[in-house]
C-alpha cells in the first residue's frame, strides 16, 4: 500500500541517519494522505516500544507560512524516544541535517479538543517550560513541499523541555538568547510565535481534532518556534536564555 510503503521509506531514512528522495512521481501525496502517511510512520516507532508523549505545531511563523505559500499551521506527532535529556548530548551522525530551534512547551492537566478560545487552552494547561526542538528532514539538501514535510512528521526528530513553572506564567512576549559555546546565534521573542504561544496550543487542538484527535491530560504541545533554526554541528554546546522562563541547554557529542 502507497501510505505505508512511504512510511517505511521515511522511518528507515530517520533510523538510518540517510536522505530519501522528496515524494515525487507515484509517491507523490495530497495533504490528506501526508498526515495518514505521519501516522503509519508514528507506528513504526510505537512498534520499537516508543510512546506519545505530544504534538508539536510548524509554521507558528507568518514568514514561513508566506514562503510556504500556505495559510494554516502544521503538525507533528512527539514520542518518548524523541525526548532527550535536558543537559545531554546527542550523536549528530544519527540525524541528516540536524537543526534547532527555540520553542514554548506546554503540559496540560486537562483534555483539550477542536475549536477553544485562549482562556480555554490556558485553563487546561498544568505547567510551562522553555525547550528545544531538533529538527531534520529525512529529505535530500533540507528541500520539501509540504506534504512533504507533513508526512515526515513536520520535521520532527527531537527535543529538550526545561524547568517547568506555572501555567499563568506569562509567556507571552519574552526575549530569547539562543547560544552555541556562549555565542549567540538566535536573538528573539516568544511573540513571534504567532503573536503569542498560546495561540499555538489553540491551533493543536483545532488540527488535532480535524484528524479525530483529541489533546489529553499529559499531553506536551510546543507551540512553535521562536527563531529561525540553525543548523547543529558536532562538539557545540547549545543553551536557550529565556527571559523569566529560565534556560534550556544540551550539546552535541565530538566525533571523529
Amino acid at each position: 500500500m502507497k501510505i505505508q510503503r512511504i512510511a517505511k521509506r521515511l522511518d528507515d531514512a530517520a533510523v538510518r541517519g540517510e536522505a530519501t528522495p522528496q515524494l515525487t512521481g507515484e509517491d507523490a501525496v495530497t495533504l490528506d494522505e501526508a498526515y495518514a502517511v505521519q501516522r503509519a510512520l508514528i507506528e513504526h516507532r510505537v512498534g520499537r516500544g516508543a510512546h506519545l508523549v505530544g504534538l508539536k505545531m510548524g509554521f507558528t511563523s507568518r514568514a514561513k507560512m508566506a514562503q510556504m505559500g500556505v495559510s494554516d499551521l502544521i503538525w507533528g506527532r512527539l514520542t518518548s524516544d524523541m525526548w532527550l535529556e535536558e543537559g545531554g548530548s546527542l550523536k549528530i551522525s544519527n540525524y541528516v541535517h540536524p537543526r534547532v530551534e527555540p520553542e514554548v512547551c506546554f503540559l496540560l492537566g486537562k483534555p483539550l479538543q477542536g475549536n477553544v478560545t485562549p482562556l480555554e487552552a490556558l485553563a487546561a494547561v498544568e505547567a510551562v517550560a522553555p525547550a528545544l526542538e531538533v529538527i531534520d528532514s529525512r529529505y535530500r539538501d533540507f528541500k520539501f513541499s509540504l506534504p512533504d514535510v507533513v508526512a515526515d512528521n513536520a520535521s520532527s526528530s527531537g527535543f529538550v523541555v526545561g524547568q517547568w513553572h506555572r501555567p499563568d506564567t506569562d509567556v507571552g512576549n519574552l526575549g530569547i538568547v539562543m547560544s552555541f559555546d556562549g555565542r549567540p546565534v538566535q536573538l528573539g521573542s516568544t511573540a513571534a510565535i504567532l503573536g503569542a504561544p498560546i495561540r499555538g496550543l489553540v491551533a493543536a487542538a483545532r488540527l488535532a481534532a480535524q484528524q479525530g484527535e483529541t489533546l489529553e491530560a499529559g499531553s506536551l504541545v510546543l507551540a512553535g518556534a521562536a527563531t529561525a533554526a540553525v543548523e547543529l554541528r558536532p562538539g557545540v554546546a547549545v543553551r536557550c536564555e529565556f527571559q523569566n522562563l529560565g534556560s534550556v541547554a544540551f550539546s552535541t557529542a565530538r566525533e571523529e
